[in-house]
């Protein structure tokens, strides 16, 4: 009887102790070296103790970061086997043997598909028909062995479909190298050309492409080049970009593929030139030359040029114009301009126009029937989706080809009969693991914040959760360049929800949503209107109790993680935490550094700090300067070593500096990937790693 009370025990005491839980064990974390480095500008001066952070080739460095990536790995030791339980949640709703909606291109059918287990994609195609002989032209999880880090930029095929030009990228920085296949022999042919941006395009002789190339120094797209693939000399410059504002340069073909377009872009102007795709020893010529906040997109057809432009429109206006005067002057209107619809884009077909609109934080597809002389809008009955334009390369057809989803829908192509006006569903990601849209719920609403501009915030929850500001929740939020944040469908974040979160996603300004004034309110010296509306919209989840402060994350990454840098200055007191994916935090320190990527270039989103007024604006609410002594919530950071947008060393300052300014008990944590860049990990299952450890770290502070 004592032997059996004995065994009983110690069973009690095994089950009680296995269910303690452990906590946040208490271990120091890594203190980096103080060293004095005096900034001046405008009679400023500010001592950086951490500026020595931006040399990768100092040893200290490394070892510095790595340091980081252990303590995290301390810290986050508890939480294994729930980050193993939130990966294989996450793994289990994708479809290990997948492939994508195909689409007709000159006589085949293009798709890729995924193998059991593969982290990367196949590319094929089908000639004629999807029943013919399947041909692999890019078998991608075969290239990517012995790389930890591996991504197909861009491929074109060649007019006679018998070549493939593709940049690769083994680093995560962004600068591809480019690569021939021929498709009938199977052979690979290294071309030797490296520094390349990413995009690759053939001229009509089957024989040239032309490339975008890169200053491999402040990796600014600099340069079209064209080389020819048979003599295989040394590329030629056809063109070169001499202003440094300019950041951007592609090169692309018209849909028709009778033009080569090259389009040099800073953020609020561009210029395009163009060359017959038949003619490609031709000089390029310009299109219609840049001005200042002149911005314009073209496609041809038949002869015309149909031309999308900011041109005395905010919200910009459809232009038409001939082949023979292309020219600014030349153009004459076809869709005016409209204050309360912002035209996004378009798409020309043989007998239809397609054009993507925003109304009201909400995208629509507007067809314009030139047979018939009509057009209309498509009709979607979700109260917040988005939808897109999407592969629709056979300019004769009649078919629009469209991409849909929302919170609840999974990401779905959808092909339109604009002659039968009927709908079709292609394809729609499969979510496994017993997903049903029907137990999650969607709802938008307009908050009047503090200057009363109404902002959108759109919320997916599990459908009958109580409203007693008890439930968890995390913020999303980006807010700059004009882009707009899209209510996407996100496997990922079921994991959250059906733990009870509520998920949000802030439309700030600085974003696009309510068309091109929701930008302009949200840039420059109108910045911290971004930051205004986010914690507005945080102090909305907490007064009508869908959460409270302790238990509200924030969340955002790059531009985005500004916006919670600054939010987490301004008002740390509402958040329980805060995930910044690689942020850009050290914003006046950057801007004054012309050597950086990107730097010369964002003059027109942040302001040139060389000018007194904007610096002292991005002085004011710079993240990584505006540290004081006060309780900040708990953050987890993620870098990349290999980061070509924010480098590395800007999180890894910032966490430096917060924990010696930091009078809260709280996690403050860094995990830099040091083997990828901006975009993180590759592949489809290895990101679930930085996934799971994101969702761990909020699970872990709600204990």
């Amino acid at each position: 009887m004592k032997r059996a009370l004995f065994i009983l025990l110690l069973a009690l005491v095994a089950f009680s102790c296995s269910n303690v839980k452990k906590g946040w064990p208490e271990i120091q974390a890594p203190v980096a070296e103080k060293i004095a480095t005096p900034l001046v500008l405008h009679g400023d001066t500010r001592i950086d103790f951490y500026y020595w952070m931006n040399d990768r080739n100092n040893p200290k460095v490394i070892e510095y970061l790595n340091a980081e990536n252990e303590y995290v790995e301390k810290m986050m030791e508890g939480s294994k086997s729930l980050r193993d339980e939130l990966y294989k949640e996450m793994e289990g709703r994708i479809k290990q043997e997948d492939e994508s909606a195909p689409y007709f291109k000159n006589g085949y059918f293009y798709y890729t598909r995924y193998e059991h287990g593969g982290e990367y994609p196949i590319y094929c195609r089908k000639k004629g028909n999807l029943e013919a002989n399947e041909e692999i032209i890019l078998n991608v999880p075969v290239m990517a062995k012995g790389y930890s880090f591996f991504s197909v930029g861009d491929y074109d095929i060649s007019p006679d479909n018998s070549k493939i030009a593709f940049t690769i990228d083994t680093l995560g920085r962004r600068q591809y190298t480019i690569k021939i296949k021929d498709l009938e022999s199977a052979q690979i042919k290294p071309t030797g050309i490296s520094q390349v941006g990413g995009d690759v395009v053939w001229a009509a002789d089957n024989s040239t492409v032309f490339f975008n190339s890169i200053d491999p120094v402040t990796l600014r797209y600099d340069r079209i080049k064209r080389y020819n693939t048979l003599k295989d000399d040394a590329p030629v410059v056809v063109y070169y970009e001499n202003d440094e504002t300019y950041y951007y340069m592609g090169v692309s073909r018209t849909k028709d593929d009778h033009y080569i377009k090259i389009e040099s872009q800073a953020t609020l102007s561009n210029e395009i030139l163009i060359l017959k795709a038949d003619n490609p020893q031709g000089e390029f010529k310009v299109f219609s030359p840049r001005e200042k906040e002149f911005a314009y997109e073209i496609e041809h057809l038949n002869g015309m040029f149909y031309v999308l432009t900011s041109y005395k429109a905010l919200n910009y206006r459809l232009m038409e114009t001939t082949a023979a005067k292309t020219d600014r002057k030349f153009w004459q209107e076809v869709i005016p301009h409209r204050e309360d619809v912002f035209l996004e884009g378009m798409e020309v077909f043989e007998n239809y126009l397609v054009l993507q609109e925003r109304n009201n934080a909400l995208r629509g597809l507007r067809i314009i029937d030139f047979i018939m002389k009509q057009d209309y809008y498509l009709d979607f009955n979700e109260e917040a989706y988005s939808v897109a334009l999407n592969v629709n390369a056979d300019i004769s057809a009649s078919v629009l080809r469209y991409y849909y989803t929302s919170l609840t829908t999974p990401g779905t192509i959808f092909d339109y009969d604009m002659l039968k006006r009927q709908t079709n569903m292609v394809k729609q990601t499969e979510v496994l693991g017993g997903f049903e849209a029907g137990n999650y719920e969607t709802k938008r609403v307009f908050v009047t914040v503090r200057d009363g501009e109404k902002v959108p915030l759109t919320m997916v929850y599990k459908k009958g959760i109580n409203l007693d500001g008890n439930n968890p929740a995390l913020l999303y939020g980006y807010g700059s360049y004009g882009s707009s944040v899209e209510p996407r469908f996100n496997s990922n974040w079921i994991s959250l929800l059906d733990r009870g979160f509520v998920v949000a996603m802030a439309h700030v300004r600085g974003g696009q949503e309510m068309g091109r004034k929701w930008y302009e309110a949200g840039r420059l010296l109108n910045k911290k209107n971004s930051f205004y509306d986010f914690i507005d919209l945080a102090k909305y989840l907490i007064d009508e109790k869908y959460t409270n402060s302790n238990k509200l994350f924030a969340q955002g990454g790059s531009a985005g993680g500004l916006l919670i840098g600054a939010v987490a200055n301004m008002a740390p007191e509402l958040f329980k935490g805060i995930i910044a994916a690689v942020p850009f935090v050290d914003v006046v320190t950057t801007m004054m550094d012309e050597t950086i990527p990107l730097t010369t270039a964002e003059y027109t989103e942040w302001g040139n700090p060389e000018i007194k007024e904007f610096y002292d604006y991005m002085l004011s609410y710079s993240p990584y300067d505006n540290i004081t002594k006060q309780n900040y919530p708990n953050i987890l950071i993620t870098s990349g070593l290999h980061d070509s947008q924010v480098q590395y060393f800007e999180p890894s300052k910032w966490i430096a500096k917060l924990r010696e300014y930091n009078t809260a008990n709280t996690k403050l944590l860094l995990t830099t990937n040091m083997d990828a860049g901006h975009g993180g990990a590759s592949g489809r299952f290895r990101r679930l790693n930085e996934i799971a450890l994101q969702y761990a770290f909020m699970l872990e502070l709600l204990d």
